[in-house]
C-alpha cells in the first residue's frame, strides 16, 4: 500500500454520517497467507485488507519462492512450487510479528525452516517458546542461534499431543498448520477459540486437511499427504467493526456499518450494552448505532476470546474517557499496553493507572492536542479521540495505523470527518 505522511491532523467535532465499510480481518489474512505455503497449487484468497502488515507477508512470501499476484478487487493469488529460500529474513519479521506463522508450514512442508525472531509492536512480551516447545515434540531440532529458529524436520513432522500451557493465538494457527501434513494425529490442548482460526481451519480444509474442533479448546488433526489449491473469502474484520461502532457512537450514532460481524461480538456488543450503546440489526450485515441519553461507566477486564479482546482495550478507553463516572479497564494480556493512556490524557482526559488497572473518571469533553500513536490499537484511540476532540489534533507515528485499518483516513473522510496527512519532522501546534 501506498502511505502519504507520517502524522495526521484531525479538526474534531465535525458532524459524521453515512455509511462505514468493515474490511477484511488481518489477523485472518495474515495466517492464511501462510498456509499458503503449504501447498505447490494455485490458493486465491478474496477479500485482502489493503494493509502495510499484508504488504510485508506477501513480500516475505516472495522472498520464500512464492508467485503473489494481484488480482485485483481485494484478490491475491499464491503458489509456491520451489522455494528459493526457507529463510524468513529480519527485515520482515522485525516489522511484523506474525511473520513467525511462516514457521509452522515451512517446516511441515520442507522440512526446514530459518526464521528471524519477531518484531512488532512494543506492547509486551509474546513469547514463541511455546510453538518451539511444540514443534519440537512433533520431532523437530531447533536451535536457537544469531537472532534466528532454525528449524530441522528431516524425516517430517509427527502427530502428537499438544498441550499448550497458556492460550496462544499464534501458537495454535503454527501447530494447526504443521500438524496437517505431519504423520499420524495430532491434538492441540488449550487452543485458542477465535473466529480467525475457525476462518483459518476453514481455508485448510478446503485445502484438503482433516481437521475436527476447530473453534473448541481441543483441535484434531489427521495429517494428510498433500493439499491443494482453492479459494477462500476472508472474514470481516470485527476489532475494525467495533472501532467504527465507538466512532459511531461517540458521533450520534448516524453511521451505518456495513458488514459488521455480530456473531463475532457477542460479548463485546454485551459491553455495549451495559455502557448504554445499542447495535440495530438492519438486515444484510448492516447496523445501525444508537447510544441512550446517558452513557454509563463500566468495569471490563481484557481476556482471551471469547470475552473482551486486548484488540479494543485502548478504543474502549477514549469512549469510557468522557463517559460521567467512574470505569475501570484492566489488562490481563498485555504487560504494557498503557501506553496510549498518557496521550489521552494530554488531550484532557483523566485516567490514572493502578497496576493492570487504569481507572478513567469521564470528562466533559477532550481538547485537541499533540499526540503519538504508540502502537496500533492505540493509534485508533487516538483518532477517536481527535475526532470528538475540540479544535486540532496531530497524531505521529501514524505508521501503526496503516498496519491494521485499511485506508482509515478515506473512509472517515467520506463520513464528512476532516483530517489529513501531512509529513513533520517536529511538533507542528502552537
Amino acid at each position: 500500500m501506498e502511505m502519504k505522511g507520517n502524522a495526521l491532523i484531525i479538526k474534531g467535532n465535525k458532524n459524521l454520517n453515512g455509511y462505514l465499510e468493515v474490511s477484511g480481518a488481518k489477523n485472518s489474512a495474515l495466517p492464511n497467507i501462510a498456509a499458503t505455503i503449504l501447498t505447490d497449487e494455485q490458493v486465491i484468497l478474496e477479500n485482502i485488507p489493503d494493509l502495510l502488515d499484508i504488504e510485508f507477508m506477501n513480500n516475505l512470501l516472495k522472498e520464500i519462492g512464492s508467485d503473489v499476484k494481484d488480482l485485483g478487487n481485494k484478490t491475491f493469488s499464491y503458489r509456491l512450487n520451489n522455494p528459493s529460500s526457507l529463510t524468513a529474513n529480519y527485515d520482515f519479521v522485525s516489522k511484523m510479528r506474525a511473520s513467525i506463522l511462516v514457521l509452522g508450514p515451512m517446516l511441515s512442508r520442507f522440512g526446514y525452516a530459518e526464521v528471524s525472531l519477531p518484531g512488532g509492536c512494543c506492547i509486551g512480551t509474546r513469547p514463541i517458546d511455546l510453538h518451539i516447545k511444540a514443534l519440537e515434540k512433533m520431532g523437530a531440532i531447533i536451535e536457537l542461534e544469531h537472532g534466528f529458529i532454525k528449524a530441522t524436520a528431516q524425516r517430517g513432522l509427527k502427530g502428537n499431543h499438544i498441550k499448550f500451557d497458556k492460550v496462544t493465538v499464534t501458537g495454535t494457527e503454527n501447530i494447526l498448520m504443521a500438524a496437517v501434513l505431519a504423520e499420524g494425529e495430532t491434538i492441540i490442548e488449550n487452543a485458542a477459540l477465535e473466529p480467525e482460526i475457525v476462518d483459518l481451519a476453514l481455508l485448510l480444509k478446503k485445502m484438503g486437511a482433516k481437521i475436527e474442533g476447530e473453534g473448541t479448546p481441543v483441535i484434531k488433526i489427521k495429517g494428510v499427504k498433500k493439499l491443494y489449491g482453492t479459494k477462500h473469502k476472508i472474514i470481516p474484520d470485527r476489532i475494525e467493526a467495533a472501532t467504527f461502532a465507538i466512532l459511531s457512537a461517540l458521533s450520534e450514532g448516524n453511521i451505518v456499518i456495513k458488514n459488521y460481524p455480530k456473531n463475532y461480538l457477542e460479548y463485546v456488543n454485551f459491553i455495549f450494552k451495559k455502557i448504554g450503546i445499542n447495535i440495530i440489526d438492519l438486515g444484510n450485515n448492516e447496523v445501525l448505532v444508537k447510544k441512550e441519553d446517558r452513557l454509563k461507566p463500566v468495569k471490563i477486564e481484557t481476556k482471551e476470546y471469547p470475552y473482551f479482546p486486548t484488540d479494543l482495550q485502548a478504543q474502549f478507553m477514549t469512549l469510557l474517557s468522557v463517559v460521567e463516572g467512574q470505569s475501570e479497564i484492566t489488562e490481563n494480556i498485555f504487560e504494557n499496553r498503557f501506553m496510549h493512556v498518557s496521550e489521552l490524557n494530554r488531550l484532557g482526559a483523566d485516567i490514572k493507572i493502578n497496576g493492570k488497572t487504569a481507572v478513567i473518571n469521564g470528562v466533559n469533553k477532550l481538547t485537541g492536542a499533540e499526540v503519538k500513536a504508540t502502537d496500533l490499537r492505540a493509534s485508533a484511540a487516538m483518532v477517536l479521540a481527535g475526532i470528538i476532540s475540540e479544535g486540532k489534533t496531530v497524531i505521529h507515528d501514524i505508521y501503526h495505523l496503516d498496519r491494521g485499518y485499511e485506508h482509515i483516513d478515506t473512509k472517515l473522510k467520506n463520513i464528512g470527518a476532516e483530517l489529513k496527512r501531512v509529513y513533520v519532522k517536529e511538533k507542528i501546534l502552537d
